[in-house]
């Protein structure tokens, strides 16, 4: 009998599902924007690729079309029903720091949480919705990105002001990021290469770094909402309080989530450049001499460097870094300038290595003979969904 989970991961310029059985991959699916178009591809457990056509004019109805395409190509049906569905939570609050099965009190806490975050919510919150319309039946699991970093110690749960108002109104230093972390941790414990004082950067179109002790989260850049911490293709990261409301006044902004929306799209990579938040287009933009990509490409690096820095301060020392995420898995260049000021922690990239990566499974050492081991790391957070998933599916079953 099949035990057929279906995963959900909605991002802000795509829609990705993946259908397992067990922990088997059967089929993925993405939505993507191809022009105005919005664009559907099929992969199946071979790696095949099939173009789906699709009807929908905007990525949030991505879901309505899941259930019809899974059953026209045969993967769901009368004897092969989803057991369960599965989405990442990403959401300020006490409340969204555990794995939660989505009930009515879920959903009246999500509604809560949009007000505290109408940026990351609101997509996370569509999405299900879409989605208890569309299988109505089938059990709806909320995997907390927040989680891996509650264990963290209160030091780095705290803003430096009112603990007791920080308790009541639930601002804290949540982290993001977590299904990344967590996979990571587990992936190197199982290969033996897991170290005890571990600084993990993962690098994408939202980036964040974590400090990890024994596999367990000691810090993390993001904050409150992932818009904290380094610079990122569209995010500001880190700012003074006061330069974010001298924003507001200088833009002539009404409201504060104006602020927060421009903040979260305009600023990072795309703000410095004044042109894209790619950093392929960037680095390619430095080398023909544009000033201001040069300056986004410098930024970019001098935070990864300064986190990294902090991170192994909150750890008294470093034993060991990783690289990951799509900037940091795919980019060799971020990965030489990140750690060429990285030295003072015992790092030091063997450059052949770093850009032709020998992956064993999906790790590759790219430090030099000479150096603490630095790894590049296929992080993979929808394995690390269906792994939360099934215990939770498992603790409902007892």
């Amino acid at each position: 009998m099949s035990k057929l989970i279906l995963i959900t991961n909605p991002g802000s310029a795509s829609r990705k599902y993946a259908l397992y059985d067990g922990d088997q991959l059967l089929a993925q699916l993405h939505f993507e924007y191809e022009g105005k178009k919005v664009i559907c591809t099929l992969k199946d457990e071979k790696g095949n690729k099939k173009d789906i056509k699709v009807t929908i004019k905007h990525l949030n109805e991505a879901a309505t079309v899941v259930p019809q395409i899974l059953t026209d190509e045969q993967y769901i049906n009368e004897k092969n029903k989803l057991v369960a569905i599965v989405t990442r939570m990403v959401a300020p609050g006490d409340y969204f720091v555990k794995d939660r099965v989505v009930d009515a009190e879920f959903m009246k806490k999500l509604a809560e949480a949009e007000k505290r975050a109408p940026i990351h919510v609101p997509n996370i919150a569509n999405e299900i919705k879409l989605l208890r319309e569309s299988f109505t039946d089938t059990k709806l699991i909320a995997v907390s990105d927040t989680a891996f970093h509650w264990d963290k110690p209160d030091t780095m749960k705290y803003y430096s002001f009112d603990t007791e108002l920080a308790d009541k109104y639930e601002i804290k230093r949540y982290g993001y990021h977590g299904l990344s972390y967590a996979f990571i941790s587990r992936y190197m414990q199982e290969q033996g290469i897991l170290p005890e004082k571990l600084v993990a950067m993962h690098l994408g179109s939202g980036s964040s770094i974590s400090a990890i002790y024994n596999g367990k989260a000691m810090d993390n850049t993001m904050g409150y909402t992932p818009l904290e911490g380094v610079a990122m293709s569209t995010r500001s990261g880190s700012m003074d309080v006061a330069a974010a409301m001298a924003i507001k006044h200088a833009l002539k902004m009404k409201t504060d989530e104006e602020l927060e929306l421009y903040l979260n799209k305009q600023c990072g990579l795309l703000g410095l450049s004044g042109s894209t938040d790619d950093m392929r287009e960037i680095i390619q933009k430095r080398d023909e001499g544009d000033p201001r990509a040069t300056m986004a490409h410098a930024i970019f690096v001098y935070r990864i460097q300064s986190y990294v820095g902090q991170m192994a301060a909150s750890l008294g020392g470093c034993d060991a870094l990783v690289f990951a995420g799509t900037i940091g898995e795919r980019s060799d260049e971020i990965r030489r300038f990140v750690t060429q000021k990285l030295g003072y922690l015992g790092f030091k990239l063997d450059n052949e290595k770093n850009e032709n990566p020998v992956f064993e499974g999906r790790y590759a050492l790219i430090s030099a003979n000479d150096s603490k081991p630095i790894y590049v790391v296929l992080t993979d957070e929808t394995d690390q969904m269906i792994y939360r998933a099934q215990a939770v599916l498992a603790a409902e079953a007892e």
